[in-house]
């Protein structure tokens, strides 16, 4: 009994205090451990959205917001439009401002509108497939306020000052120029600041210029007068213009004295410069028409020095291959880029043969007997266009000129040299180079030559002279034809294009001497430079009179011409 009750009344025993001490220790210690580590092993999650957040559902949120009628929702939108790197943000930011951003009354679905007849037919801006086409009713011009325009104009001239593309910054400076305004100037110093390219730079001030032009302060007016001395724009050359008006009251526009004196300094120099840009535009159209002479005339200069031919149908040749150069865009519409390289020898092979055709039915029987080859010729030329008009209507027709000959090299403000005609000035010396190649290296180019000099020689020695006719004639008529496709990039092309131009062939070709290749370059270019100095004086019809008031005088003192070509055709 004893040991059971000491049993019973013993305490249970404690675990030691130190010992607890220790485990609490260990498992504190072990915890930290796992929690470092966790952290340290840890994949960290991306706070940027992912790409397709970035370049869609953004663009597509913000875009979404355009179509609220809370002014304060556009804001909101634009400024989000401002922050995003995304290339169609400035496509819909130019549609919004030129009023072609519509969205549809019924799904909210916003896009770039582009008329088609009576319908409308918008462009999704986020994926650029098109939405479907729509009456006018259907759908709606997203409005804007005056605070929306400007907050959408610095935020297209901050995109485009920021681009990475060296023109589209100097595209956007000229821009401003054009049209400046305060609200741009922020954008602009910004632009400024940043800019590393020095013709860019030095437009960005010129627009920093133009706006600070009107500028309250009279130094800062006159600082920005000095900084557009030199500059060719036209716009800045109205700019300092409008500053020397003189109002209705007798004051001038520019109240101070010396921000008017350097104005007309400013202006003085740029007109002095304008007036030699202005020469060498007139010289490079002079040479482009002078150019189109060269093609119209040299095929005829070979035929009337070799044959003694006045081919009056010659124009009719050209207007042959302005129109093949027609048909061939009807044929490969989907390739118009290439249709010129293809019109080229088509037009030369159609006319080519059309000349052998004439000259084999009719012209080899009247051969002696120049009044009646030149009556037979004019009237050829009445048939062939009345043909045209039966088979391609009496309606001119527009031929398509292709992208790589659009536009115009635009040197500065006060000189641009249009793409088409630089391109036919060099087409031109081409044809003329080729030639004079075959006639200097080939036979057929030889047996030319020597009918030329004496048909009866020729004959003598075994050369088929009425074959060198018939091929002269050709060739003769396909350069007329290749000159054909020239000038369909210059007018439009119809029955009557070869008679505007007959004339002036046929003074070409007696002013530079008849059958000489050189005299009618000669003749051809300083015919072309003179008529385009004399126009701006005389007007375009009073020049070509005094033109040929000019070559029947010479042609009274030099009946040859410039450079006579010894032969038959001389002598008789």
């Amino acid at each position: 009994m004893t040991i059971i009750q000491k049993q019973s009344t013993q305490r249970p025993s404690l675990p030691h205090p130190i010992k607890t001490i220790k485990l609490t220790f260990l498992l504190g210690i072990y915890g930290f451990l796992l929690a470092i580590s966790t952290f340290a092993f840890a994949v960290p999650e991306s706070t940027e959205p992912p790409p397709s957040l970035t370049n869609d559902s953004i663009f597509e949120t913000a875009l979404n917001k355009l179509n609220q009628k809370n002014f304060a929702q556009k804001n909101q939108a634009i400024t989000e439009f401002s922050n995003l790197k995304d290339n169609r943000v400035l496509n819909t930011l130019i549609a919004l401002k030129e009023g072609e951003l519509f969205y549809v009354k019924k799904t909210k679905q916003i896009g770039f509108s582009e008329k088609k007849e009576a319908l409308y037919v918008l462009t999704d801006p986020v994926t650029s497939k098109i939405i479907g086409e729509f009456k006018k009713r259907k759908i709606k011009k997203i409005s804007l306020n005056n605070s929306l325009r400007t907050l959408i104009r610095q935020t297209i001239a901050g995109l485009q000052l920021s681009s990475q593309d060296k023109q589209t910054r100097l595209d956007a400076a000229t821009s401003i120029i054009k049209k400046p305004s305060k609200d741009l100037l922020p954008t602009l110093e910004k632009a400024i600041a940043l800019e590393t390219d020095e013709t860019v730079l030095l437009r960005l001030t010129k627009a920093r210029a133009v706006i600070n032009i009107s500028d309250p302060s009279a130094d800062v007016r006159l600082a920005s007068v000095h900084r557009l001395e030199g500059s060719l724009l036209p716009e800045i050359r109205s700019l300092l213009n409008a500053m020397l008006i003189v109002e209705d009251d007798g004051s001038f526009r520019e109240p101070s004295e010396e921000v008017r004196a350097a104005a007309t300094i400013a202006l003085e120099s740029i007109n002095d410069q304008v007036q030699v840009y202005k020469f060498a535009e007139n010289l490079f159209f002079g040479i482009s028409l002078g150019s189109v002479l060269l093609l119209s005339a040299v095929g005829l200069a070979i035929t009337f020095g070799v044959m003694g031919v006045i081919n009056m149908a010659h124009g009719e040749m050209m207007m042959i291959g302005a129109y093949t150069t027609y048909v061939i865009q009807l044929l490969m519409p989907n390739h118009i880029e290439y249709s010129l390289m293809v019109a080229i020898p088509a037009a030369f092979l159609v006319a080519g043969l059309m000349g052998i055709i004439i000259e084999r039915g009719i012209i080899r029987h009247l051969y002696g007997r120049p009044l009646e080859t030149l009556l037979a010729t004019f009237g050829l030329s009445l048939v062939l266009q009345q043909l045209v008009r039966s088979i391609f209507s009496p309606l001119n027709r527009s031929v398509y000129t292709p992208d790589w000959m659009s536009g115009s090299w635009e040197i500065n403000g006060a000189l641009s040299l249009t793409y088409n005609r630089l391109y036919i000035i060099f087409f031109a010396l081409a044809v003329l180079i080729a030639l004079i190649l075959l006639l200097k290296k080939s036979r057929f180019g030889l047996q030319m030559r020597a009918v030329t000099q004496n048909r009866s020689m020729a004959r003598a020695i075994g050369i088929r002279t009425s074959w060198v006719d018939a091929m002269t004639f050709g060739l003769g008529s396909g350069i007329a034809g290749i000159a054909g496709v020239a000038l369909s990039q210059l007018t439009n092309v119809g029955p009557n294009l070869g008679q505007a131009y007959i004339i002036d062939s046929f003074m070409v070709v007696v002013f530079g001497g008849v059958g000489n290749l050189f005299g009618t370059f000669f003749a051809a270019m300083s015919l072309g430079i003179a008529n385009k100095f004399i126009e701006p004086y005389a007007g375009a019809v009073l020049a070509k009179i005094l033109i040929l008031v000019f070559i029947i005088i010479f042609i009274q003192r030099r009946p040859r011409g410039l450079f006579a070509l010894k032969g038959r055709a001389a002598e008789d």
